[in-house]
């Protein structure tokens, strides 16, 4: 079976203005993060991917020098060409551009993207097998607020239903080629390439995204480059270990890793009594020096009668955020006799990554039991204990 050919473009026609420092001219593209401009970092994370045919860089009229400066040589690498005036009109000229070489698939990227990892990029490629585009996506975790006027709160997004899109956004040639002529030809500016698709009707099907496959588009967005490049020499790994324990109560579902299990009896507690949650929100806390969930989340405090176990977990998340460190792994063990558990581990994974705004691929939940021992053998109760890597900013 003939390999299929897969094209990448490389969307670098901007000027670059809002990430312009003291007036500094250079468009952020050629700024160089760790000594090396950011475009060239973008084309050389697809080169590094041996299934891309072509890597074709889109870039500004005025450009021509600062790519030429760029010194890049490559078999795969296609002469830039220029794009137009908008992000839009720019990709259209990548794509006629590139009609000549009929590639199978074409892979959309900007380059003001420098960190995508090999995994995101092959993970796209492989969904676009079977489906006319792919996008790599983020859950949304704040709260989203809709205000027409830009002043008053008119109403409150189910953020459940929203994800954050990235680059690459991969397709079928022709199908997005023809849309994106299409397109065209209306007066109508999409955001991105798989709006178009979608408006063209094609089949778009997302794949998990990556937290550090960041867009620099503000002055600040080059400090946090620089941080991730420096990695463990600005970073440290913490490590927090939680441990917590309900018994049983008359009832006929028990909550665990956000996920609700029919059985006989529930867990007794002041909240849901998510076990596992409560133990893996103790871990993050701890992971970051923060206490334990009982210090944030009082049982004394009437507000958190029945509540949901998903806002403590969410908060230790937010909390890792506001130190600008990222959730590296989370492990999760439950011992219980019963319910049964493991056949809704993928559940608890994907709610409690939902919840953390993180991939489930960073998630492990495991299931066993006590061998009939002690309270639990005697399905008196649960226990979960749970164990967090963070990796925040080094404080020395």
């Amino acid at each position: 079976m003939r390999q299929k050919s897969i094209a990448v473009i490389v969307v670098a026609a901007g000027q670059g203005e809002r990430a312009s420092v003291n007036g500094d001219a250079v468009p952020k593209q050629y700024r160089p993060i760790g000594g090396k401009p950011v475009v060239a970092r973008t084309v050389a994370a697809f080169l590094d991917v041996e299934a891309v045919s072509h890597v074709l860089p889109v870039i500004h009229a005025d450009h021509d020098g600062n790519f030429a400066a760029l010194d890049l040589a490559d078999a795969r690498l296609l002469p830039p060409v220029s794009g137009g005036a908008s992000r839009q009109a720019s990709v259209l000229e990548g794509l006629k551009a590139l009609e000549p070489l009929q590639p199978d698939y074409v892979l959309i990227h900007d380059a003001a993207r420098p960190f995508v990892p090999r995994a995101l990029i092959e993970a796209v490629i492989a969904a676009i097998a079977d489906n006319d585009g792919a996008l790599p996506t983020l859950p949304v975790t704040d709260t989203i607020k809709r205000s027409p006027d830009g002043h008053m709160v008119a109403g409150t997004e189910d953020r459940r239903q929203l994800h954050a899109a990235q680059t690459p956004q991969g397709f079928s040639f022709e199908r997005i080629f023809s849309a994106h002529r299409r397109a065209a030809q209306i007066e109508r500016d999409f955001t991105d390439d798989a709006e178009i698709a979608e408006w063209a009707q094609l089949r778009v099907v997302m794949v998990p995204g990556d937290r550090d496959n960041i867009k620099i588009t503000h002055p600040d967005d080059f400090n946090r480059a620089e941080r991730l490049l420096q990695g463990d020499s600005r970073m440290e790994t913490r490590i927090g270990i939680g441990y917590d324990v309900h018994s049983f109560a008359p009832g006929d579902a028990v909550w665990l890793g956000g996920v609700k299990i029919p059985h006989s009896a529930k867990l007794q507690g002041h909240s849901d009594a998510d076990v596992a949650l409560h133990a893996l929100t103790d871990a993050i806390l701890g992971a970051i020096g923060e206490g334990d969930i009982g210090v944030h989340f009082p049982p004394s405090d009437m507000q958190w009668r029945d509540a949901a176990s998903t806002i403590f977990l969410r908060h230790a998340g937010e909390l890792v955020r506001r130190r600008n460190g990222r959730i590296v792994n989370l492990d999760v063990t439950i011992v219980a006799e019963a319910p049964r558990i493991a056949g809704h581990a993928p559940a608890m994974c994907a709610v409690i990554a939902e919840t953390l705004g993180i991939t489930a691929s960073r998630v492990a939940v495991k299931a066993t039991t006590n061998e009939k021992l002690g309270f639990i053998g005697r399905e008196e109760g649960i226990v979960a204990m749970a164990s967090a890597s963070v990796e925040v900013p080094r404080v020395d």
